[in-house]
């Protein structure tokens, strides 16, 4: 009797252990939520508390299975801490395929480290993360922590979906607050997926996501954001490390910051002062001065990440920068604006997000937004940008990282919402002229002269800083249609009073044209064939956006070999459509020469998911042309 009661007690055990590490177990995922997935998220609950202006708790309980190694990234366990804010708790347990327990780790074994880069001169933020190496895929993460923070600036936005090829099975979020604190909030794009809001009252809000499957990146979609679901959180009343704020709109917010935040950080020397007024002498246009304050600022300083002070966004003080010659895009774009005060210019701060993929500042919601600082000069009734962590812009010069979008400009009064400025498709160019000649064994020699202005101008300026060897490669790979390419003479102008970078090229390649029998064979186009290449995207579900237009025209001379006639040649070619335009034209000229012209305008915008094929097509018929043959017989 003794021995079945052991026996039976074993059993039982044995079963609620099985039960405990199935849930964990690969297998207990629903088929469709791997589908295209590369983690799945089990379990993302997140339990906010702020009991007051100047305390908020944040517990974490996460659940993550790998199945691959494209999904490490998506395990997240990772907590940032500083002067105002601690980890309470951290823990993980990892799981094999099976459920079976692989590792326990305790919060003494999470990396601790610098929460900044090496090249960074001071910080006050440091991270833990979990340092984990699979033996195995897939693997499953369960990662609890708990942090502390006296900033309720910033509340974490809410990511039901976090990325692409990432499924979720549950996502939850709980948060507390006093009714007196006056929380806001902001869903966005929340229809089309299974989200629940379970409870909406003056002290607390739950949501609750469920059984969202992994979306697969559909190439020129818009931002991640604009497409799927987030929430944005914040308080009227918030702190901000040690600064309590006020802010219903966003001229109270920048009122606030500009008090706040950055009152008392634009002193400089006395010396400073009288050296920038002798800098400008008799000048009286703003925007001249501005220009001789700018051409100083490269000259002098240098761009650091700095991230210390309120909430890693309080400027270095300016005479700081001035004595040390250094700063974050916070410092130096603090000290340009102390430097044009001392010469009677007004400008501002200027918040944002920096990135060669437009993002705006949300301006339907009040809120900590951005991630860079530029400075507006008011002129008239629009502004003139400067980027102040540059040694290398022209003056007035935004490029591709901070171009067109919403921006927060804080002035005295206020903040105020603005556009920065949109470089027109038109006036985004690249005018290429040059000449090259085909001799009767196919070989190619010739040159070329490159203008490029606008948005087009920002990708080329890298090209002047490039060693010779990765010079080489460039121009390889820009005319990787030349086969044997060989380069000369290369000669940069960067024009940047024109704001013009100009390219002198001079090249060669054996055997351009295919030799066939007595024929020669050649792509008429060798300098610029179009290198987009539309990926083919069945049943797309997303809009497309084409980010930037631009404008390309080129005029080439081609010298044909003696002895040679014209079997064939390409005819002229014109498409017009909503994405843009085409036009090739071939004329034939004297002493057996060519003259070949060629122009493409590409439309920016969003499109449907409808009209995806349509451009895709568009595209596919350039490239084509592009690649259009000549064939010359041998008399």
């Amino acid at each position: 009797m003794r021995s079945l009661v052991v026996t039976l007690f074993f059993c039982l055990f044995t079963l609620i252990s099985s039960a405990q590490k199935s849930e964990y177990a690969v297998a207990a995922i629903a088929d469709s939520l791997k589908e295209n997935a590369n983690a799945v998220v089990r379990l993302n609950q997140t339990d906010i508390t702020i009991s007051s202006q100047r305390s908020m708790t944040i517990k974490t309980q996460r659940i993550v299975t790998v199945l691959n190694e494209k999904g490490s990234n998506a395990v997240n366990a990772y907590e940032d801490y500083g002067k105002n804010s601690s980890v309470n708790s951290i823990e993980a347990i990892i799981y094999d395929a099976f459920g079976n327990e692989i590792k326990k780790v305790k919060r003494k074994d999470f990396k601790d480290q610098s929460a900044v880069d090496g090249g960074t001169l001071i910080s006050d933020n440091r991270y833990l993360f979990l340092e984990y190496t699979p033996i195995s895929y897939p693997y499953t993460v369960v990662y609890n922590s708990e942090t502390q923070t006296s900033t309720t600036a910033f509340i974490p936005t809410w990511m039901p979906l976090e990325g692409y090829y990432i499924s979720v099975e549950k996502n939850v979020l709980n948060i507390k607050y006093p009714a007196s604190l006056g929380f806001r909030k902001k869903e966005y794009q929340f229809l089309d997926f299974n989200i629940k809001k379970i409870v909406d009252s003056e002290t607390q809000l739950s949501y609750v996501a469920a059984a969202i499957l992994a979306q697969k990146s559909e190439d020129y979609s818009p931002s991640f954001n604009e497409i799927y679901p987030s929430l944005l959180m914040g308080l009227e009343y918030f702190n901000l490390e040690g600064v309590d704020g006020n802010a219903k709109t966003w001229k109270e917010f920048g009122k606030w910051w500009g008090d706040k935040i950055l009152f008392g950080t634009e002193d400089i020397p006395e010396e400073t002062k009288v050296k920038m007024k002798a800098l400008v002498g008799n000048e009286k246009d703003a925007i001249e001065i501005a220009k001789i304050i700018y051409k100083y600022l490269q000259q002098k300083v240098r761009y650091v990440a700095i991230h210390e002070g309120i909430g890693g966004w309080k400027p270095m003080l300016a005479k700081d920068v001035d004595r040390l010659g250094y700063g974050d895009c916070k410092a130096l774009t603090n000290y340009t604006k102390a430097l044009l005060k001392c010469v009677g210019v007004e400008s501002y701060y200027t918040k944002l997000y920096g990135d060669s993929y437009k993002m705006d500042i949300r301006s339907d919601f009040v809120s900590q937004q951005g991630n860079h600082i530029i400075l507006a000069i008011p002129t008239g009734d629009s502004y003139t940008w400067l980027e102040c962590t540059s040694q290398d812009n022209p003056f007035g010069y935004q490029g591709t990282f901070t171009d067109d979008r919403d921006v927060l400009v804080i002035k005295p009064e206020g903040g105020e919402i603005v556009r920065t400025k949109v470089y027109a498709d038109e006036g985004n160019t690249q005018n290429e002229k040059g000449t090259y000649t085909i001799d009767e064994n196919g070989h190619f020699s010739g040159s070329v002269l490159i203008h490029s202005e606008g948005s087009q101008y920002a990708s080329k300026t890298r090209i002047e800083h490039l060693q010779p060897t990765e010079k080489e490669a460039h121009y390889k790979e820009y005319w990787d249609n030349i086969n044997n390419l060989k380069l000369g003479k290369i000669a940069l102008n960067n024009n940047k009073e024109a704001i013009r970078f100009t390219e002198d090229v001079q090249l060669s390649a054996l055997n351009y044209a295919t030799v066939s029998g007595n024929k020669l064979i050649f792509a008429v186009d060798a300098f610029n064939q179009s290198a987009t290449n539309v990926k083919r995207i069945r049943n797309r579900k997303n809009s497309f956006q084409i980010q930037r237009g631009y404008l390309d025209t080129d005029e080439i001379e081609v010298s044909l070999p003696a002895g040679f006639t014209i079997e064939f040649l390409p005819s002229n070619f014109e498409l017009n459509g909503k994405f843009g335009a085409y036009k090739t034209e071939i004329i034939k000229k004297e002493n057996n020469k060519l003259l070949y012209k060629r122009s493409l305008f590409l439309n920016k915008g969003k499109y449907s998911n409808k009209e995806y094929d349509d451009y895709r097509l568009f595209m596919e018929q350039i490239a084509k042309n592009d690649n259009a043959k000549i064939i010359l017989t041998k008399n």
